[in-house]
């Protein structure tokens, strides 16, 4: 048994999270250079954003000059008349700039949302591609929380802060030419004195980029936590188990914290070094501008433009350092995202899948099956399985629990490819066709169905989300949903709450039942859906199975040895291996391991016999 959270170190992740501080990752921009795709879908929208970025900069980069006019012509000479002319230009200007500056923001923040959007939706599609081995070894919280979280720190750095990093580069690049056209040795004295600005945003935005990392690994195993502890709030509750979920989720809250702060100290040291190092270089330039004044070398309206042009540039210089720390961000987040992109599912596809026969000739064979599952690799829970299931056929898979049952359900799904041995469903290998035509002719009804947080009638539809209404009402007949609909106010459009909590546990059962009616399925899988009800409603449901299993072929997991009593075969399971195939009866003569839970379950079952 693990011992309870106690401290940091107890943490699932924490040993991770420890260790990718220390990793040394080179600077790359790979993460967000894999963003160029979901941009350039969109060629209109970037040329609008790059023809205002055009406008609002050269308008910017004009003001200068009319400035350094009106001092030099204007307020030099005392002409009122000059200086009302050049200022009547600046306010066109500043419009021109305004103007085209919003347009820009505006474009470009709505194809920044439009990218996101276009980012999730690819992050989501593919998430649902993936195998069950994806799954078994993440976590949904974490899974959401790079969904939702990673994009939401992506959003800022592409709807707003890319913009305004293109537009002062663009600036800078201006500024500093027309720095060199006012004073070329003012200006060479710049470009000296930009390295000393630079150095301090590269040595520590690589301190930032791990930070940043650590702050999202810890922001995910902490969303993990809570999607867990909420979504099982009954099972809390019943253990009175809230004080140890809080302190838990503390501890991960404070772990989080931390991380966030080493990031914010970090980044907060970049901003004052470029604030401190862009400052002085101001000064200085102003020093030695007043000193080429004061010489001759150049008029005050030509000092007045070149510092316009200098603080712009510095300006711009800053809003990229800024960028570059938010770029570290973004690169921990987008990482992230791309990981999951880069997930190969572990079930290939084939290029030319075969087709199914039409009509299904309603078969399946097993033959010598061996699996074991990725985390426990020499653990074979499904050892040399072999058996047939005939068209129209009931046949019962039973054993204790961890026997196998529900892996060979999950195998027959392809949820997971055999390690050895082959599946045929209707006389092909399943691996040799589509999945989800083969998942299409297949209709499970599970023994915790999982029911959505919408209408009863959302939830039949999900097994044929095409169906009209009343084929909705029909199937619900069928597994005598409707009998406990009528005496619903709203009907079939009543919300049934998060996984069916408004419903019964009987209810749930005949909703997956009627579920797997509508998708009319050639075979049918029933993973013990009585084994947890009540007399009456094990009842309603036998009655609705029964309705379900008419012309189908059948694979049934029972625990109630008394659901397939008149099963046409059963198989029985012991740790993964098959040791007894027949019907009941003979299975009883047999005295072996089936013998021994009928006698557990059956009082018409004679005792072992004395050896």
């Amino acid at each position: 048994m693990k011992p309870p959270i106690r401290t940091f170190d107890d943490l699932p992740s924490a040993e991770r999270i420890r260790r990718s501080r220390n990793v040394k990752r080179p600077f790359t921009i790979d993460p967000v250079r894999r963003m160029a795709p979901f941009l350039l879908r969109y060629p209109g929208q970037i040329a609008a954003v790059a023809g205002f970025l055009l406008i609002s900069t050269t308008a910017q980069l004009i003001i200068p000059m009319v400035a350094g006019k009106i001092i030099d012509f204007g307020i030099a000479t005392k002409n009122l008349e000059v200086v009302s002319h050049y200022a009547g230009w600046i306010i066109l200007y500043a419009a021109v700039m305004a103007v085209a500056s919003a347009a820009r923001f505006y474009v470009f923040a709505r194809l920044g949302e439009r990218v996101l959007t276009d980012l999730r939706k690819s992050v989501f599609d593919h998430m649902l591609s993936l195998d069950a081995t994806f799954f078994d070894t993440h976590r949904v919280g974490e899974l959401t929380s790079r969904l939702n979280g990673d994009v939401g720190a992506i959003r800022g750095i592409i709807s707003s802060t890319l913009s305004v990093t293109v537009r002062s580069f663009i600036t800078m690049v201006g500024a500093v030419a027309l720095m060199f056209w006012t004073s070329p040795p003012m200006a060479v004295a710049v470009i000296i004195i930009a390295p000393l600005i630079v150095l301090p945003v590269v040595i520590i935005s690589r301190r930032l980029r791990r930070l940043s990392r650590n702050t999202t690994d810890t922001g995910a195993d902490m969303s993990a936590m809570a999607t867990e502890a909420l979504g099982a709030s009954r099972t809390v509750k019943s253990f009175v188990q809230e004080p140890e979920q809080s302190r838990q989720y503390s501890l991960r809250a404070e772990f989080s914290f931390n991380s966030e702060m080493s990031r914010l100290s970090t980044r907060a040291l970049l901003v004052g070094a470029v604030i401190f190092s862009s400052t002085s270089a101001v000064v200085i330039l102003v020093w030695w501008g007043s000193y080429a004044v004061m010489s001759g070398q150049i008029s005050a309206g030509q000092l007045t433009q070149f510092m316009f042009y200098a603080m712009m540039a510095t300006g711009s210089l800053q809003s990229m350092s800024d960028f570059f720390g938010s770029l570290q961000i973004v690169a921990g987040s987008t990482e992230r995202l791309v990981e999951i992109l880069d997930t190969k599912s572990g079930l290939p596809v084939p290029a030319e899948p075969k087709p199914f026969p039409e009509p299904s000739p309603g078969t399946i064979r097993f033959d010598d099956v061996g699996f074991a599952y990725a985390t426990r690799a020499n653990d074979h829970v499904v050892q040399n399985a072999s058996f047939t299931v005939a068209s129209g056929e009931t046949v019962a898979l039973v054993g204790h629990s961890g026997a196998g049952k529900s892996t060979i359900f999950a195998l027959l799904q392809r949820f997971y490819d055999v390690v050895s041995g082959a599946i045929e469903v209707d006389g092909l290998d399943i691996r040799q066709v589509d999945p989800a035509e083969l998942r299409r002719r297949l209709a499970y009804v599970e023994q915790e169905p999982t029911i959505f947080a919408g209408s009863i009638a959302d939830n039949i539809r999900f097994g044929r989300p095409e169906a009209s209404d009343a084929e909705v009402e029909e199937a619900a007949r069928i597994a005598l949903v409707d009998d406990y609909v009528r005496d619903l106010a709203e009907g079939y459009d009543t919300i049934v709450g998060e996984r069916g909590i408004l419903l019964s546990g009987g209810q749930k059962q005949r909703l997956a039942i009627a579920r797997a009616v509508l998708k009319d399925a050639p075979f049918l899988l029933l993973d013990e859906a009585t084994s947890s009800l009540d007399a009456q409603s094990e009842h309603l449901v036998q009655v609705a199975l029964a309705r379900l299993r008419e012309g189908r072929t059948t694979l049934v997991i029972a625990h109630r040895l008394a659901t397939i009593r008149d099963a046409d075969r059963i198989v029985v399971l012991q740790r993964g291996r098959i040791v007894e195939q027949g019907t009941h009866d003979e299975l009883v003569r047999l005295d072996g391991p089936y013998a021994e839970l009928a006698r557990l379950q059956f009082r018409d079952v004679p005792p072992k016999a004395a050896e």
